[in-house]
């Protein structure tokens, strides 16, 4: 197995901690992804690559329909245990278990870059009403806070970190123009151990040895137990969530 698989399948074992640990997505990027369709009612929602939920959830708190679809047991066992009243399936984005033109968006919450995207937009085409919308998120550290880039500076690995979001979503014949917006949101952790709990359900933390991630957890938590920012107590680490949105081309 290649980097990129072990990279793209090392969540499962960590899927309890993911769940806790990660964060969940702005409601304005969400409804900001569904504007073109123009409606108030519900809708029907395709959560891909949806992991333990995160996105899933704020999905269902804003009232849609939601199908959730995710390739890994383990993260798919973690959704159902923590989402109530969501369609839970196996699948991935080249092969979505769902008919025809019976979804009104899909949406994909920091995993799009785990895709094959020949195989998967003819997928997610499918799969979409006429007009209807494909919305690819990511939650990113916000860099222009001085202490989160920092963190960002001495958080690397032995395997390089993803840097590809969201420009990662390329133009399609079967989809319009390419929208991106990005959008303030925030992350509470307690302490500096919960910051770097975070930190260690990214890939670049799961597929090194303990060794290397017992070396580099050390060097996080002496940096965040030293900041005034993150030392004492509750803090929100700064994100941004990076939206891109293209809507099916009719006919």
């Amino acid at each position: 197995m290649d980097l990129h698989a072990r990279r793209a399948d090392s969540f499962g074992a960590q899927a309890e901690a993911y769940a806790e640990h990660r964060p969940d997505y702005p409601v304005a990027a969400i409804r900001w992804a569904l504007e073109p369709l123009g409606a108030d009612e519900p809708l029907d929602v395709l959560d891909l690559a949806a992991g333990t939920g995160k996105l899933t959830a704020g999905l269902c708190a804003e009232g849609h329909r939601v199908t959730a679809v995710e390739p890994n047991e383990q993260m798919l066992s973690e959704l159902v245990r923590r989402v109530r009243d969501v369609r839970a399936l196996p699948g991935h984005a080249e092969h979505v278990p769902v008919p025809d033109n019976t979804i009104d968006a899909v949406f994909v919450g920091t995993a799009f870059h785990w895709f094959d995207q020949e195989k998967a937009m003819p997928e997610i085409a499918r799969v979409l009403k006429p007009g209807g919308v494909l919305a690819a998120l990511w939650n990113e550290p916000d860099t222009g806070v001085e202490w989160v880039a920092g963190l960002e500076r001495i958080s690397g690995t032995s395997v390089e970190s993803r840097r590809e979001a969201p420009t990662c979503v390329r133009p399609h014949e079967l989809f319009g123009p390419v929208e991106r917006r990005a959008f303030p949101h925030a992350h509470r952790r307690e302490s500096p151990e919960d910051m770097v709990a975070t930190i260690n359900t990214h890939s670049r933390m799961l597929v090194i040895d303990d060794e290397e991630r017992a070396a580099v957890t050390e060097k996080l938590l002496a940096f965040l137990r030293a900041r005034p920012e993150t030392s004492n107590g509750p803090f929100d680490a700064p994100l941004r969530t990076d939206v891109t949105r293209m809507v099916t081309v009719s006919g």
